[in-house]
């Protein structure tokens, strides 16, 4: 493995906390990843809303005391326009300039997603309304392997593809564990006539297990050896120097073929996240203090 130039760009998921013991983990993976110089942290958005008000009040504590670009995640599910586009000026209004923009799982006991009657009916809907307030930098989701939802790996670069019609700006894809699904996915889009910038997702395996479990769920693959791998490890110390070590060779063969960013979803963790781009060459620099009120 050839370790790539460190100046690569980053960015962090964090979702919000249900809990107070969950609210100190959550703001001890932030500072343990702010000195990795993020260009922006996002903060997810529950499923149907759930997590409406956590996640607005996490976005305005990001922007506010730590000083960084925070992308507020929004959704469609179980909200009516108006209510959607609320939220939308409840993150500027907290500080955040951007927004990944999402149709939004289903909500708990729902197999598949409805439209609220008076809400958007998906996210080419949702982009272009927030498009339209010319007001932010918007994100949204794409997918190296087929979607649940949709019909094969075509149908997949065509909603891309309308995304960025609607207004999108960038793209951030679904967590993957071999370089060449992200390039062979970069590849079709390109050829599809798509030139806005696609970050991969990578996903530091914090479990294994239950990472198969949620990769099913979501479509995700996970390849064999992979998972002879993991299954092969003796110790949570082993599992995380595997981890690592993985995370980091892709990483690093992603660097190679020029992918200038890297978005890491850290499940409010920062250990493994932390140690892969340390590993990738990143330094850390002292945070800077954060403000109190």
């Amino acid at each position: 493995m050839h370790i790539s130039d460190p100046k690569f760009g980053l960015s962090f998921e964090l979702f919000p906390p249900r809990s107070l013991e969950a609210s100190f983990k959550m703001w001890s993976t932030l500072e343990g990843l702010v000195g990795l110089d993020p260009s922006f942290v996002s903060v997810t958005y529950g499923a149907g809303g759930t997590t409406r008000d956590l996640s607005k009040s996490a976005v305005g504590v990001i922007a506010d005391h730590y000083g960084l670009n925070v992308a507020g995640h929004l959704t469609c599910v179980g909200a009516t326009r108006t209510e959607t586009l609320q939220v939308a000026q409840d993150y500027a209004a907290a500080g955040a300039k951007q927004i990944v923009a999402l149709r939004g799982d289903a909500p708990n006991g729902a197999t598949n997603f409805e439209a609220h009657p008076d809400g958007f009916s998906g996210s080419i809907e949702l982009i272009e309304a927030l498009a339209a307030q010319n007001q932010f930098n918007i994100r949204v989701a794409a997918y190296p392997h087929v979607h649940p939802d949709s019909a094969n790996a075509d149908h997949d670069i065509v909603m891309l593809h309308s995304k960025f019609k609607a207004g999108a700006d960038s793209a951030i894809t679904q967590f993957f564990f071999e370089a060449e699904d992200f390039l062979r996915f970069r590849d079709r889009a390109e050829k599809a006539g798509i030139k806005n910038k696609i970050v991969p997702g990578i996903l530091p395996v914090e479990n294994w297990a239950k990472t198969k479990v949620f990769s099913q769920r979501c479509g995700a693959q996970t390849p064999d050896w992979l998972d002879k791998a993991f299954s092969n490890t003796k110790s949570k110390a082993e599992h995380d120097l595997l981890s690592t070590a993985v995370c980091t060779e892709l990483c690093d063969d992603l660097i190679n073929e020029g992918v200038e960013d890297l978005h890491f979803y850290t499940l409010n963790d920062a250990r493994l996240t932390s140690d892969v781009c340390r590993a990738l060459g990143r330094s850390v620099t002292p945070p800077v203090a954060a403000k109190v009120a």
